[in-house]
């Protein structure tokens, strides 16, 4: 019996399968939860883009009608694709500094079910973004994020985007510029 012990202890055959064994699992663990991740990262920069871009062109405009919104807002949904479109919100508005410098809200507008129309003072705008009677536009984007294979992630994250580009139609250039 104790030959047999030892000649066992000797061979190592199969030892490559009992390592591979252990392995394996958190290998393909490491792999779901690298592929999730950058899906999800993707996700993240799209909804970026999503609210650099409705802002943008909402920012060029003078004047903006019911139609050209509606496009914008499908803008930002062709933008969002391949993800779902079903979890994403978007909310533009209009800002203005009031004689005191505060921003102040002059029309707003909803896309999606995670924003209300805002109404009144703005919070939370970048100290020094506007002097007073200058506007800007307030472009906010949600996206909740579901991933599809759900390892690693398997509750939803939310994405949430600020952008503030000021508005092209209201600025003042200095007319003395050097060049």
């Amino acid at each position: 019996m104790s030959r047999l012990f030892r000649r066992s202890l000797k061979d190592d055959r199969g030892s490559a399968a009992v390592e591979f064994a252990f392995v394996a699992p958190m290998m393909i663990l490491l792999y779901y939860g690298m592929s999730e991740t950058t899906i999800g990262m993707i996700c993240d920069r799209r909804a970026s883009h999503v609210a650099a871009t409705v802002g943008d062109l909402i920012a060029q405009d003078t004047q903006v009608t019911t139609a050209e919104m509606t496009d914008v807002f499908n803008v930002g949904k062709a933008i969002i694709a391949p993800f779902p479109t079903t979890t994403l919100s978007m909310r533009i508005t209009s800002i203005k500094a009031d004689s005191n410098g505060n921003p102040q809200v002059v029309w707003s507008k909803v896309s999606g079910s995670a924003y209300s129309v805002r109404s009144g003072a703005v919070s939370g705008v970048p100290t020094g973004l506007l002097a007073t009677g200058e506007t800007a536009i307030l472009s906010e984007v949600s996206y909740s994020y579901t991933s599809p294979l759900a390892k690693t992630l398997p509750t939803p994250i939310t994405f949430t985007q600020k952008f503030y580009p000021v508005s092209y139609t209201h600025l003042t250039l200095p007319t003395n510029r050097e060049v």
